[in-house]
């Protein structure tokens, strides 16, 4: 289970040591090197221009079925997105390149903390700073590891693929933001009764004690694919965000890349 003291212990070590010895590389593995973590794997990419001081926010990001987490690191839509936008990005590899979300016992989520525990001795971790996300059964999975370890996630990023909205999730993220499109027959769109388009988030929204939802209307990143936002802001716990699409399934131009820059506070941009 990811803890916030974890961290900034993690974080002051890293500054008492930087502050000795200067800026220097922290991780034997990078980039394309897999990092080895008792018999698995993960990736991890530094964002451009940090000086190798500084606290990093960090982006966990679980690929899609038959990818790995380079994958997601040569992508404009994940890796680029984060590394222009000062994050660090981690991306474990899944076995067999696929995801165990189907139940709350998967050794997946155990696995998850145990890497981002790796990450915090290799980098300065921001603890207030983490964020979860992932594509397709990469999506399923961010919500199942959320629901195990998220007490101490910024915010979950799900980009088309959930869990049942029946789920008992013991922990929960601040925020939750997620994006599926309508159109999608891969993981389908899980409408809800009589064909209501707020469902595929009506875990959260009970589970963080939100009440009525609010339409914040369209909004687009490249011209080509418009967003409906709905929000639900005046939760007991945080904040919901739906936004839905008229395509498949996909990782919508920008998506990423708006959320980090709404949760983080710079200006929108694209890409």
């Amino acid at each position: 289970m990811i803890r916030a003291a974890l961290f900034l212990s993690a974080a002051l070590l890293w500054a008492s040591a930087s502050a000795a010895m200067g800026p220097s590389k922290p991780a034997e593995c990078h980039g394309a090197m897999r990092c080895e973590l008792g018999g698995r794997s993960y990736h991890v990419m530094e964002p451009e221009g940090w000086d190798g001081v500084s606290p990093l926010p960090v982006l966990l990001h679980f690929h899609g079925w038959a990818r790995t987490g380079v994958h997601a690191q040569n992508s404009g839509r994940v890796g680029a997105s984060a590394k222009r936008r000062g994050v660090l990005l981690v991306t474990p590899n899944g076995r067999r390149k696929t995801w165990d979300f189907w139940s709350a016992d998967t050794e997946d989520a155990a696995f998850a903390d145990r890497v981002m525990e790796d990450v915090a001795k290799r980098y300065p971790v921001d603890p207030e700073r983490i964020y979860v996300s992932g594509y397709s059964y990469g999506s399923a999975m961010a919500w199942r590891y959320v629901c195990h370890s998220g007490n101490d996630v910024a915010a979950l990023l799900a980009v088309a693929g959930t869990l049942r909205q029946s789920e008992d999730c013991p922990e929960a993220p601040r925020e939750v933001r997620h994006v599926h499109g309508l159109k999608d027959r891969v993981m389908d769109f899980p409408y809800g009764p009589g064909g209501e388009r707020t469902y595929p988030v009506a875990l959260w929204r009970a589970r963080l004690g939100c009440g009525a939802a609010r339409a914040l209307g369209q909004w687009q990143a490249v011209e080509w694919l418009k967003l409906e936002r709905t929000v639900w802001a005046g939760c007991a716990q945080g904040q919901v965000v739906l936004d839905t699409h008229p395509g498949g399934h996909f990782i919508p131009h920008g998506w990423i890349g708006r959320q980090l820059d709404e949760l983080l506070n710079l200006t929108p941009s694209y890409p």
